[in-house]
């Protein structure tokens, strides 16, 4: 546990990232969230999105699927403060590379990671009481029949989250708006606006859509930590994405790009 805990080596970053709105996030070592990202801090994003889905949802012993967990912050972190139990899937970062991650964050007896491709989840019908997904579901989940196939995975009432980076509103034609050119790539055409998600999701049948709402100034939260990350990632690569995420960022300041929170229950 003391990999995920701050220690005072830590004090100017942890101050840094310490923001009021994510007091849970904060009890975690900055320099662990850092090591371990793969895109904005899934942690911020994740405390976020779990009043939207309920405490009686995340309540302990409940069993809920992480998908698309990356290097499974998110999964310890569902684990340690709602104390549910955890499957971890991921199809890019291995189970034996997040085993050892869960058993040093003190959870292995609540996390369990798995492969799994998103199309392919090895699943029972009704097995989990929640689905969540953090800057993930994006990749996936635009498909107009794929809501219905995952949500057969949830028992009747079950919840589905999901935090996506996305649009304030959907763009008008083929080409992104002028100051984003430099950096658009095919790729961020999966991002939607929270009225989009609300219709895709309400169109499915599948679910009684609860939330589809946009991050409060999201996108300075998205600027810090790419900065942060920029500045103390260790390997050369993620320094680079990092401040190419931020250039992207403070370039569009909050007029194009920021995150959105959907939950849905199970009809």
């Amino acid at each position: 546990m003391s990999d995920i805990t701050p220690n005072t080596s830590h004090d100017d970053l942890a101050s840094r990232l310490s923001l009021p709105r994510y007091p849970r996030s904060s009890a975690y070592d900055p320099q662990w969230t850092v090591d371990n990202q793969m895109g904005p801090h899934a942690l911020w994003l994740l405390e976020w999105l779990a009043p939207a889905l309920g405490l009686d949802t995340l309540r302990p012993g409940a069993r809920v699927l992480d998908l698309g967990c990356g290097r499974a912050m998110t999964s310890v972190f569902l684990a340690r403060e709602y104390d549910v139990q955890v499957t971890a899937a991921d199809l890019w970062i291995k189970p034996d590379e997040n085993a050892v991650r869960i058993a040093e964050a003190g959870v292995a007896d609540r996390v369990q990671p798995v492969l799994a491709e998103a199309h392919d989840l090895p699943f029972g019908a009704e097995t989990f009481d929640a689905v969540v997904s953090v800057d993930a579901y994006q990749y996936f989940g635009t498909d107009d029949l794929y809501l219905p196939t995952l949500t057969r995975l949830l028992k009747p009432g079950g919840r589905i989250g999901v935090v996506v980076p996305s649009l304030s509103e959907e763009i008008e034609g083929s080409e992104p708006p002028e100051h984003l050119r430099p950096f658009w790539e095919p790729a961020f055409w999966c991002f939607h606006s929270p009225a989009w998600w609300r219709r895709h999701w309400t169109r499915s049948g599948a679910v009684d859509v609860l939330a589809a709402d946009w991050l409060e100034d999201g996108w300075r939260e998205w600027l810090l930590w790419s900065e942060t990350v920029a500045e103390h990632h260790p390997d050369e690569f993620h320094v680079r994405m990092s401040r190419e995420n931020a250039r992207l960022v403070r370039a569009d300041q909050g007029r194009t790009l920021g995150f959105t929170r959907v939950v849905g229950r199970r009809r």
